[in-house]
């Protein structure tokens, strides 16, 4: 069963990339939209860990 879900994520995702390339050369509206909605989701992901590294440099810098 989590085989499955997992499949459907990766099947997901690599659509995901497929529409944003497609979106830069000009695909119909339908996929720009959903290039959109990945990137977007790409930088809510990215955020967390960033704020986290930027956390982690200043607790670092306060021991010197």
């Amino acid at each position: 069963m989590v085989g499955l879900i997992l499949l459907g994520v990766l099947v997901l995702a690599v659509g995901g990339c497929a529409c944003v390339v497609w979106a830069e050369r000009g695909g119909p509206r339908w996929v720009r939209g959903v290039a959109t909605v990945m990137l977007a989701a790409g930088k809510l992901v990215r955020r967390p860990d960033k704020n986290r590294r930027r956390r982690l440099q200043r607790s670092g810098d306060d021991g010197d």
